[in-house]
């Protein structure tokens, strides 16, 4: 429960560091124009060199990266498929990434950019994969551990005691029946 209570506040914090990043309106001179041709920004980036690509390629995977593995931690479950969590964190993340762009259009100096959208769920997918996974069965162990930890009476005792608490818990309810009228 602690676990879901910090995982929706550490997400609803980023989503509002997210918004402030992205739907500020700049102060530039001019605008370029939208790319909706996919991987053609990423192209353009690597032909500016190697440290300049590493940071707008970084900024792009980062931005929503946190996003892989806040949304399973706000989820707070445990005992889940990892397939199918992957595939509901990433399609989360698209549609945030996907929501953030279409919020940009109305933003001065921002435009739409389908590579950014590529590279945002890219990295929620890669933060997924790297935490999620690893994190949830390192939980489990240690849930598991405590719950064999803390009896510290014998197997005998336990079922003894399961079957003192296994009284009657009164009759089972019964709904009457209803003549059929003539």
């Amino acid at each position: 429960m602690v676990v879901r209570v910090v995982g929706f506040a550490l997400l609803l914090a980023h989503l509002l560091l997210v918004a402030w990043v992205t739907l500020r309106p700049r102060d530039v001179a001019w605008v370029t124009a939208p790319n909706l041709t996919p991987l053609a920004g990423i192209q353009a980036d690597l032909l500016l060199g190697p440290a300049e690509a590493a940071r707008r390629l970084g900024e792009g995977l980062l931005l929503l990266a946190p996003l892989g593995v806040l949304l399973p931690m706000a989820d707070g479950r445990l005992h889940v498929s990892p397939w199918a969590s992957l595939a509901r964190t990433v399609a989360a993340g698209a549609l945030v990434s996907l929501a953030v762009e279409l919020l940009q259009t109305a933003v001065p100096g921002q435009v739409v950019d389908i590579d950014s959208l590529l590279l945002n769920t890219a990295g929620v997918a890669l933060a997924h994969l790297l935490v999620v996974p690893a994190g949830r069965a390192r939980l489990r162990r240690g849930r598991d551990r405590g719950r064999s930890g803390s009896s510290s009476r014998t197997r005998q005792d336990r079922g003894s005691a399961l079957l003192r608490d296994e009284g009657s818990q009164g009759p089972t309810p019964t709904i009457p029946r209803v003549g059929i009228a003539p």
